[in-house]
């Protein structure tokens, strides 16, 4: 198992004991089953980038924290360098970094997503609005029963509301993604 993965699945076991919180309540609140949450609880199985932001939600803390155990220290500015923002590998061949992890109250998170070649999308589904602008490669983003083939300088902006995913067509591929939630 990914160590960072399982450290993530840690702080969410630890923080939902310390709040006190029935994991059967917890997964109905974010909409999963009590064995599926169980499994990302224990690190079983990775959760989704759009589950930890609802864990995050119920249990009113800063996603930074769940990812990183640490809390968001800016208000007025952050600046990241270039290859320092917090990366998560959300399964074999699509990692992201997140690039505004230490601004607190954030509207807004900015990542850039790395994908390797795949043949297959998974598709996710969260609240808010979603920006993908692509800085290498080519990628393929489906959205609800469409599908769009994106190159270097092309974006898209969707309701993530619908099932969505991206793939690489190239052997790699980068894009900048922002989502509002």
């Amino acid at each position: 198992m990914n160590e960072y993965i399982k450290q993530i699945s840690d702080r969410i076991r630890e923080l939902r004991d310390i709040l006190d919180l029935d994991a059967e309540d917890v997964a109905r609140n974010i909409g999963v089953s009590k064995d599926e949450y169980l499994a990302y609880e224990t690190g079983a199985k990775e959760i989704p980038i759009s589950l930890l932001y609802k864990v995050a939600e119920m249990f009113r803390v800063d996603p930074t924290v769940l990812m990183t155990g640490d809390v968001p220290r800016m208000d007025d500015y952050t600046v990241v360098r270039g290859g320092n923002g917090v990366k998560v590998e959300r399964y074999p061949g699509y990692s992201f970094s997140a690039l505004a992890f230490n601004y607190k109250h954030r509207q807004m998170d900015p990542m850039i997503v790395t994908l390797s070649k795949s043949e297959t999308a998974e598709l996710v589904k969260h609240g808010g609005q979603e920006f993908n602008y692509v800085i290498e490669g080519t990628i393929k983003v489906v959205v609800g029963d469409r599908e769009f083939t994106l190159n270097a300088g092309d974006s898209i902006y969707f309701n993530p509301e619908k099932p969505h995913g991206q793939r690489a067509v190239t052997d790699n591929a980068k894009f900048l993604t922002i989502i509002n939630g």
